[in-house]
Order: structure tokens, then C-alpha cells, then sequence
């Protein structure tokens, strides 16, 4: 990947010839207005065919951010930002898109959208840790995580390590963020998977991590702050995220995408900031009732465009900290999550009518016997195992053995004992 040229400096390009040029003509004019809208990088503009010199286009497009924008300090480091007619669109899609999926399904804390809940959780842990390196399919690790089997590799540890911290953070939802917090979830993001145990839940102690080519290691993107500011940074995180200021009031995703930023920004441990920064997006988001991102798995998306993540990243930073780029990256990321949540939803629903009609053919079965049936089914013949039957369903072991051997019974499904473990699979007829 390569770094973004750094926008050219303001002073340096307006005159007042130059200013005449652009107020007179309005094609130029409505190219600022809409290259404004879509939000572009100087890197960005500098390819596209311009009728005038793009310095000085790009000129009018900074000023009037600038008069636009919002701007905010965390200790001494200033951000701005603009929200743009599509974030203000995706916002508000996501401010009544709850309402929307509780047409489509029962209420949220229904059985359904429980699993819903345990499914998507499993898949932002999975996407998260992939994008930080984990090497395993997102099938092995999700049956890794129903079977509760212990990992195999660091990269399943760090999987099964960010599950159990997706699971913490809606415990403490309700509570305000502290340094401390911030260093239990790190010390559960990290454990086990750091070369000197002890930097699990602490602030790093050199300023020797930097994020660079995965390749070229040479080639550095980001150098974060010195460490010895992370404390006070940290300490100013947590002041910008529990004050509630009326006069200056950031919308909860804006803030909870800033969150994001920040933590990415400071780089404040010297491994997991990645997935840090997510988890406490989703916490804030959740924090503030939006209760929606419990069922969307947001680094799914990222996963299909990492290459724009990163760059969101550096857009920011290389254009004086203007978090824009990585607002409008992260809220078309929770677009297409919600969009994904709603085909789920009404795949599942499809499948639910075809649940039903099962347990109308066999009167034996319940409905939450005939949905493992077929789930099942739709897997060609993959063993299930009793735990994993437990996880997915939500339901105590003597429920899930107790499903399992009714539909062995009823000649549905073959059972088979590895070791100590009893495995489920459709039976196949001849």
C-alpha cells in the first residue's frame, strides 16, 4: 500500500486571481460543491480532469470544510470533522432501523434474534482477528467457539480471546470507561498471545511500535505519540467519551467511530490496538442503545475492503487529523452491516416457514428440533456435537443430547463416539 501525498498548504495556492476564477465559474464551483459531498482526499483529486489548476479547487474545498466543520480536542490533540448529506442519510438509517428489523422479527430479546446475537458476535470476533492476521476459516472458528474446544493456534487463541471480549463488553455496557477497563479489555484481547505475557493490559513502554508494511518494514505509515503521553491521552479518551456535554454534542455513532480513530491514532499497547478499537466502538454504540450492533458484524465488512480501512486511516491523519474520511469509511461499513442483518433476517424467516411445515409432517417434533434438522440439512451432512448444539440454541446440555437423540430416533440423523465426544450427522439413504 502506498502513503497518500500530503495536501498542498492553503497559503501557498489562493490569490486573488485565483479566487475570482473559481467565484465566476460555476462548473468549477459545483466541482468543489460536489467533490466536497463525496468527500475527496487531495490524493484523490489530483487525478481527476480539472478545468483549472486541482490546487486550487482543492483550496476552495478545504475552506469551506473549515467553515463547516466540527472540531474537537482530546488533551492536545485537535480533530475536525464534517458530516457529509450521505452520513447524515446512513445516520438516520441507523438511528430507525431497529424499529424496521422489529417488523421483520419478533421482539429483540426473542429466541431468534438471541441466536442472531451469538452468531454475529461470533463473526465480529472472527473478522476482527482476521484482519489482524488470524489464519483459519471462518467456519473452523465458529465451530471452535459452539464446541467450546480449546484453540489449536495462536491464531484461534486470539479468535476465541476477542469472542469472550464481545461478550464482556455488553456486560459493562452501563458502566463509564476508565483506564482501567480499557486495560482489562486489552489484557483479554491479548492474553496468551504476546511474547512477554506482562504487556497484556499495560501501556506500552518504548516508542518502538509503529504500523509499517506488512512487507516493507521500512516503509512506515503511522508513528503514534510518544509513550510517555499515552497515559494522559487515555485519560482524556475516557473524559471525551463519559462527558455529557450539551454545547458541544457529538451523535453517538460520530462519537463511537471516533473511539475508533483515537485508540487507532495512540496505538497505546504494543499489540491488539485493531481490535481495541472496534470492540469499544461496538461498546459505546451499545452503551448508547443502539442496541442493533449486537446482530451486525461490521468487520465483516471492513474484511472485504481493508485496503480502504487503512487508507481511511491515513487520509485522516495526512489532511491535519480530519476524521471525515474514516467517519464516512466506518458508517458505509455499518450500512452494508445492516443490509446484511436484513437478508439474514429475511432468509431465516423463509427457512422458519420451512421449519414449520416439517414439524407439521412429523407431529414428534417441536419447532426448535426441526430448526436443528434443518440447519443441518442445509450443512450437507456436517457431524454437530451436543455443545455445539448448546451454543447455537441457546439451551442446557440435557436439551441439546436430549434433541439430538430424538432425531437418531426418529431415523433423521446417525450417531457416531470420537473419543469422549458424540457426533450427529444427517443420515444419508440410499
Amino acid at each position: 500500500m502506498r502513503m497518500p501525498e500530503r495536501p498542498p498548504q492553503l497559503p501557498l495556492i489562493l490569490d486573488d486571481k485565483a479566487i475570482k476564477k473559481v467565484v465566476e465559474d460555476k462548473e468549477v464551483f459545483d466541482l468543489v460543491k460536489r467533490y466536497n459531498e463525496e468527500y475527496l482526499h487531495w490524493d484523490e483529486l489530483r487525478y481527476h480532469d480539472i478545468p483549472v489548476n486541482p490546487e486550487i479547487v482543492w483550496a476552495f474545498m478545504k475552506l469551506m470544510r473549515i467553515n463547516q466543520a466540527k472540531h474537537l480536542e482530546v488533551s492536545d490533540i485537535k480533530l475536525v470533522y464534517n458530516i457529509t448529506n450521505q452520513a447524515q442519510r446512513i445516520i438516520h438509517l441507523l438511528d430507525t432501523g431497529a424499529s424496521e428489523l422489529l417488523v421483520l422479527e419478533e421482539p429483540k430479546h426473542g429466541s431468534r434474534m438471541e441466536r442472531y446475537a451469538v452468531s454475529s458476535l461470533m463473526e465480529e470476533a472472527i473478522a476482527s482477528s482476521q484482519l489482524e492476521g488470524a489464519v483459519t476459516t471462518t467456519k473452523v472458528a465458529k465451530r471452535m467457539l459452539r464446541e467450546g474446544r480449546k484453540p489449536r493456534s495462536p491464531s484461534e487463541h486470539m479468535i476465541l480471546n476477542d469472542y469472550q471480549t464481545m461478550q464482556r463488553i455488553k456486560e459493562i455496557k452501563d458502566l463509564p470507561l476508565s483506564t482501567t477497563t480499557i486495560l482489562e479489555l486489552h489484557r483479554s484481547i491479548a492474553h496468551g498471545l504476546l511474547e512477554d505475557e506482562s504487556s497484556a493490559g499495560r501501556f506500552r513502554t518504548d516508542d518502538e511500535t509503529v504500523v509499517a508494511d506488512g512487507f516493507e518494514i521500512e516503509k512506515v505509515y503511522h508513528r503514534p505519540p510518544s509513550y510517555q503521553k499515552i497515559p494522559e491521552y487515555m485519560g482524556g479518551l475516557c473524559a471525551f467519551v463519559n462527558a455529557d456535554a450539551k454545547d458541544d454534542f457529538q451523535h453517538p455513532l460520530v462519537k463511537a467511530v471516533i473511539i475508533h480513530f483515537l485508540i487507532g491514532y495512540l496505538h497505546p499497547f504494543i499489540d491488539g490496538n485493531g481490535r481495541l478499537a472496534r470492540a469499544l466502538m461496538y461498546w459505546y454504540a451499545l452503551k448508547r442503545d443502539y442496541w442493533l450492533f449486537e446482530y451486525m458484524a461490521i468487520s465483516k465488512v471492513i474484511k472485504q475492503s481493508r485496503g480502504g480501512y487503512a487508507m481511511a486511516y491515513l487520509f485522516a491523519e495526512t489532511d491535519d487529523n480530519d476524521v471525515t474520511y474514516f467517519l464516512n469509511y466506518n458508517l458505509n461499513c455499518m450500512e452494508k452491516a445492516l443490509t446484511n442483518l436484513k437478508s439474514c433476517i429475511l432468509r431465516r424467516q423463509s427457512e422458519q416457514r420451512e421449519v414449520m411445515m416439517l414439524v407439521e409432517a412429523h407431529p414428534q417434533l417441536n419447532q426448535r428440533q426441526a430448526e436443528i434438522l434443518k440447519d443441518m440439512v442445509r450443512r450437507k451432512g456436517e457431524a454437530t456435537s451436543i455443545s455445539e448444539i448448546m451454543s447455537k440454541y441457546n439451551v442446557v446440555h440435557q436439551t441439546a443430547r436430549t434433541d439430538l437423540l430424538l432425531l437418531s430416533e426418529l431415523g433423521f440423523l446417525e450417531k457416531k463416539k470420537v473419543g469422549k465426544r458424540l457426533y450427529f450427522k444427517v443420515l444419508v439413504r440410499d
